[in-house]
Order: C-alpha cells, then structure tokens, then sequence
C-alpha cells in the first residue's frame, strides 16, 4: 500500500513538474528562436500566452512553404538591381525607396515567400530571419510616411539601410548570417 501511495505521489509530481516546465521550456525555445521579435510580438499582443501562439502559428506555416535558395545568376542578378537602386537614391530618394520595398518583395517572391500583404510577410519571414524582421517593419513604416510625403531624406536613408539588412539576408539564405556581417553600418547612397 505504500509503495502505491509513493507511486501516485511520484507521478503527480512528474505531472506538475512538466506543467510547469513544458511552457517555459517552449517560452525559452521561442525567445530564443524570434529574438527581439518574440518581445515585439508579446508587445503587440499585450499577453504572453497569446504571442507564444501567434508565433507558434508562423513556425507551422512557414513550414508548409517551400522556402528555396536563390540560384547564383538570380542572386547576382538581384545584387545587382540593388546596386542600381542605391546609385538612384542621390537623385531620386523617394523612388528608390519604392524600388527597394519592390526589389525586396521580388527576392521574398523568388525564395518561394508568399506577398501582398505585409504584416503577412512580416510575419512569415519572422520565421527564418527573425534578427533582422524589425529591420523591415521600421523600412516599411518610413516607407509608409514617404508615400504621404511625410518622410525626410534621413528617413529614406535609414529605410535604404534597413531594406539592404533584409535584402542581404534573403539574398543570401539560411540565416543570412554572412549576408548580414558588416551591411549594417554602411550608408545608403
């Protein structure tokens, strides 16, 4: 009989226990996995639980995606496009900064990203490239303001360079690491 009371006992206990640390162990896994966009996330929401689902949410459907690599003559061609975009910002600030959301999408379209909207594309390129997603909410807000006007020339700059994080990292692939080293300094021209 007390061996059957220190059995139930013991189980209830690894019952508890994985209660409390299945959650945290998700929580840790997706601060770890989203960086600053798991807090950006928990922000917006206004509640853990909700947010750790949100983010749950776009794990399973980036893995439905058939997310690819570019091919090297893309990559180069895009590179290029890039290129061209930043040599028109001297002139033409506002167009180039519609040409470089443009040429981002493209890339995102041509890595098999789904586009159109773009909290969804936020959200689904959170997945893979979630170091630099807040890189690409503060382009698309300063892009925002310049389609009204509103935006200054360091705005647009600061849109430039927060489009080319992005922009390297999915030219790239993977994590974009090395796309990612020593881009985010550099000026937009």
């Amino acid at each position: 009989m007390a061996v059957v009371v220190v059995v139930i006992v013991v189980v209830a206990l690894l019952v508890i226990a994985g209660a409390i640390l299945l959650p945290r162990m998700r929580s840790r896994r997706l601060q770890q996995q989203f960086g600053p966009e798991y807090g950006r996330t928990v922000d917006a929401t206004g509640d853990r639980r909700e947010a750790e689902r949100d983010l749950a949410e776009r794990e399973q459907r980036r893995s439905e995606l058939q997310i690819r690599e570019l091919d090297p003559g893309a990559r180069n061609a895009f590179a290029q496009r890039w290129r061209s975009t930043q040599e028109r910002f001297v002139d033409a600030p506002d167009q180039a900064v519609g040409d470089a959301d443009g040429l981002v999408q493209e890339v995102m379209r041509e890595r098999g990203y789904p586009v159109g909207d773009f909290d969804q594309q936020a959200r689904d390129v959170s997945v893979d490239h979630a170091g630099v997603v807040s890189e690409y909410h503060a382009a698309h807000d300063i892009s925002v303001l310049s389609g009204r006007g509103q935006a200054s020339t360091e705005q647009l700059r600061e849109a430039m360079v927060h489009y080319r994080t992005l922009f390297a990292e999915l030219l790239e692939g993977g994590d974009g690491a090395s796309g990612r080293a020593g881009q985010r300094d550099q000026p937009a021209r």
